[in-house]
C-alpha cells in the first residue's frame, strides 16, 4: 500500500493530477484505478477531479509493474498552419491517426506529435488519452485541425463545436456523377453491430441527426469533384452518407460498393477526402478563417481523371 500525506504545498490540486507525479502511470491508468474505487481518500473513494486538502491521506494498492506498449514509428513534426498561446491549428497527413484506439495502442499518433512539440497539452481537456482534442478526422483523411493548448480554449472550443458555430469544409472525390449541383443529405446515422461500421437511416428510424451539404465543382466521366460541408459531426458522417446516396468516396475501403456498373476501382491508399477549410473564433473573440489547399497526391490524380 501507498500513502500519501497532503501537505499546504499539495493543497487544491486535483487528485488524479497529483498521484502522476507519485505514481509511474499514465493519467489515463489512474483515473480507471480512481473509477474502480481502489483509491481511498480518508477512507473513502472519490471523483478523479477532487480538489486535495491539508492533511488528508490518500491511500493507493501496490501496482504491478506494467510497461507502455512499445510504439512502432517516430512522431511526425507537425505542419503548423498557425499557433497563439491558447491554441494551434495544424494540417494532419492522411495515414495519422488521431489519438490511440482499440487495437492500435503500439501506433503513433498525432498525440505523439502535439507531445513533443508542447507537453504541458497533456493536462488540457476531458480525456488524458485524448489532451488538447476538440474534434478529429478519421486516419486516412487529411486537412486542418484545431488543437487546444489551455483549459479555456478547450471549453470554448468545445463549446463552438456543440453549438455548431464552427464551419468545416472538405474536399472529396466521390464514384459516379452526381446530377445535382447542390443538394443536402440529411440520413440519420447509427451504429451496425452487425457490420462493424455506421450506416445512414430515413429520418423516419432510430439514429442521431446528422446534416451533409454539398456543391459540386466539377464533373468527370465516372467521378464527382465536391466541396463539402458538415453541419453535425457524426463518426464517419461524408463516408456514410455519400454511401447512403450511392456514390462512396474514392479510396474508401470502409464504405465501398461492391459492384460499380461500368466503374473501375481507383487503387488509393488513403481516402479521396481532405478538410480544407475551417472557421471558427479565437480567444479573443476574432472568427478566423483556415485554409489548407489539397495535398499533391490527390491533386495529380483529378489532372489524370477521363
Amino acid at each position: 500500500m501507498m500513502i500519501f500525506k497532503i501537505s499546504e504545498k499539495e493543497k487544491n490540486e486535483r487528485l488524479d493530477i497529483f498521484l502522476t507525479t507519485k505514481i509511474d502511470r499514465s493519467r489515463a491508468h489512474i483515473q480507471k484505478l480512481i473509477k474502480s474505487g481502489s483509491v481511498q481518500v480518508d477512507g473513502k473513494s472519490c471523483k478523479s477531479n477532487k480538489r486535495l486538502e491539508i492533511g488528508e491521506t490518500i491511500e493507493v494498492p501496490e501496482l504491478e509493474e506494467s510497461l507502455p506498449p512499445i510504439k512502432k514509428g517516430e512522431a511526425l513534426i507537425l505542419h503548423i498552419v498557425y499557433e497563439d498561446d491558447d491554441l494551434l491549428v495544424i494540417n494532419k497527413p492522411a495515414g495519422l491517426l488521431v489519438h490511440p484506439s482499440k487495437g492500435h495502442t503500439d501506433e503513433v499518433s498525432l498525440i505523439d506529435s502535439l507531445l513533443k512539440h508542447n507537453p504541458s497539452i497533456a493536462e488540457i481537456g476531458d480525456d488524458p488519452e485524448r489532451p488538447g482534442i476538440v474534434h478529429r478526422l478519421d486516419k486516412d483523411v487529411s486537412g486542418l485541425m484545431v488543437i487546444a493548448k489551455t483549459q479555456t480554449a478547450f471549453e470554448s472550443l468545445k463549446t463552438q463545436f456543440q453549438n455548431r458555430s464552427v464551419r468545416k469544409e472538405y474536399l472529396a472525390l466521390v464514384y459516379g456523377v452526381l446530377t445535382k449541383d447542390h443538394d443536402v443529405i440529411k440520413f440519420k446515422i447509427a451504429r451496425s453491430h452487425a457490420r462493424g461500421r455506421m450506416v445512414a437511416r430515413p429520418e423516419t428510424q432510430e439514429g442521431k441527426d446528422a446534416i451533409t451539404e454539398y456543391d459540386v465543382l466539377k464533373r468527370f466521366k465516372n467521378h464527382t469533384y465536391a466541396n463539402v460541408v458538415i453541419h453535425t459531426g457524426r463518426t464517419h458522417q461524408i463516408r456514410v452518407h455519400f454511401r447512403a446516396i450511392d456514390h462512396p468516396l474514392v479510396g474508401d475501403r470502409l464504405y465501398q460498393k461492391d459492384h460499380m456498373k461500368n466503374i473501375r476501382p481507383i487503387e488509393l491508399d488513403r481516402i479521396f477526402l481532405h478538410s480544407h477549410k475551417l472557421r471558427f473564433k479565437l480567444m479573443d473573440g476574432t472568427e478566423r478563417t483556415f485554409e489548407e489547399p489539397l495535398p499533391h497526391e490527390l491533386e495529380n490524380l483529378l489532372k489524370k481523371l477521363p
